[in-house]
C-alpha cells in the first residue's frame, strides 16, 4: 500500500463548501505515481518511454470532503492480470473514509499499438502492493 497526504486547496471545491466530485480523479491519479515509477522510473512522459494507459475510472463518493483538513489517500493493487491491473484507492479524511476509486492500467507498446505482458520483475513488485 501507498499513502499519499493531500493538502485541499479552496481550488478543489465548490458552491456547496465541500471538496468538487472532480478533484478526487485528479487526487487519485497524483497519488497513483508511486505505481506509475515502477513501470517508468524516470517518469517522462513521452510515447517512445511511457508504458501505461487507463481503460477504465470509477469513483464511489461515500462522504462529503471538506476545506481545511488533510485528506489521506491509500493505494493498493488488487489484481494483477497478464496485461493490466487493478489499482484500488481509498480517500480518508478526519478517520473516515469518503471515497473510494479502481481504475484499470495496461502495460502497453505505443509503437505497435497493442498490449503487453507485465514482466516478471514488474509483476513481483506490484504484488508487494496487493490488498
Amino acid at each position: 500500500m501507498f499513502k499519499s497526504k493531500i493538502d485541499v486547496c479552496s481550488r478543489d471545491t465548490d458552491g456547496l463548501g465541500h471538496v468538487n466530485n472532480t478533484s478526487l480523479p485528479i487526487w487519485f491519479e497524483t497519488a497513483r505515481n508511486p505505481l506509475y515509477k515502477i513501470f517508468n522510473p524516470d517518469m517522462k512522459l513521452r510515447p517512445d518511454s511511457w508504458n501505461i494507459i487507463m481503460v477504465h475510472l470509477s469513483v464511489d463518493y461515500l462522504d462529503q470532503i471538506y476545506y481545511g483538513y488533510e485528506v489521506e489517500i491509500r493505494t493498493y493493487v488488487s489484481k494483477i492480470g497478464n496485461s493490466s491491473f487493478t489499482v484500488y484507492q481509498e480517500a480518508w479524511q478526519n478517520g473516515v473514509k469518503k471515497a473510494t476509486g479502481e481504475v484499470v492500467l495496461v502495460y502497453f507498446d505505443f509503437e505497435n499499438q497493442k498490449s503487453m505482458r507485465i514482466p516478471d520483475d514488474i509483476r513481483k513488485d506490484l504484488s508487494e502492493h496487493l490488498l
